[in-house]
């Protein structure tokens, strides 16, 4: 059940959102901004001038759907605060990336379960700009789309260690790219500087046996070698990887039962 509702958008697209809700978003844009302008790959970077978000107030969809439209002809789609898996992979199908337009409480700056505005907006957005990203997300919608439920198990797996959780090799460095850490302060540094967590070079034979926990800092990441690899990526015969991977089975998981440290 979500805790948290979208708010209304009129037929410009626009949100009335209140002086609380600007002041949120300028604390959280203000606090992430120094973490990630060393931490995040080029590309990111490059998007987020071209997005000029604001800080003192949370920008409008229309703004941001400018940017996308001219860049890779994505755009935004406001949308409840949870759906369902088919109408998540049809907007990704159509270029649209599902937004919910609500931002989360002060209590709950530091993480939150469900995907917020800010989430969207900071973590995603930016990297909607750069083609490759925008070619696998559209790539991965229609595969998506067309999955069992088994197989799209499987396909969260790839989704979670590349557009959420991805890093990128830059030099002899590695920088973020994935929207999941790159909205997270905690997850930013630990991302990169942590001694516990493991970095393995992107397989995706071993992305998608590989499992994970949404409530925990990830005991792994997986980098790319290049940002053109997420294009490869979308042309390669990624329902066969899935079968490849059912036949090997899962990675042993490298964290705690939920139930085990709640216990």
């Amino acid at each position: 059940m979500a805790k948290y509702h979208s708010k209304l958008v009129d037929k410009q697209g626009y949100v009335d959102w209140d002086d609380e809700e600007h002041q949120v978003w300028t604390t959280l844009v203000s606090r992430q901004i120094p973490l990630v302008e060393q931490r995040a790959c080029q590309p990111y970077i490059e998007g987020l001038k071209s997005l000029a978000l604001p800080m003192d107030s949370v920008p409008q969809l229309p703004a941001i759907n400018a940017v996308l439209q001219q860049t890779t002809g994505w755009r935004c789609a406001p949308v409840p605060a949870l759906i369902n898996f088919d109408r998540f992979f049809a907007l990704l199908a159509d270029k649209q990336f599902p937004v919910a337009t609500f931002l989360r409480h002060r209590d709950e700056m530091d993480y939150l379960q469900e995907p917020d505005y800010f989430h969207e907006i900071f973590g995603h957005c930016a990297m909607l700009t750069h083609p490759d990203f925008a070619a696998f997300t559209a790539a991965y919608g229609k595969l998506g789309l067309n999955a069992s439920h088994e197989e799209r198990v499987f396909l969260a797996r790839l989704y979670w260690f590349t557009v959420e959780f991805g890093l990128l090799k830059e030099g002899d460095k590695l920088k973020i790219y994935g929207g999941g850490i790159l909205s997270s302060p905690a997850e930013s540094v630990y991302a990169l500087e942590s001694d516990q967590a493991e970095r393995q070079l992107f397989s995706v034979l071993d992305v998608l046996r590989t499992p994970y926990r949404i409530d925990i800092l990830q005991p792994i990441y997986f980098y790319l070698q290049d940002i053109a690899d997420l294009y490869r990526l979308s042309q390669a015969d990624l329902r066969r990887k899935v079968q490849e991977a059912k036949q090997l089975g899962l990675f042993a998981p490298k964290f705690e039962p939920k139930e085990s440290v709640h216990a």
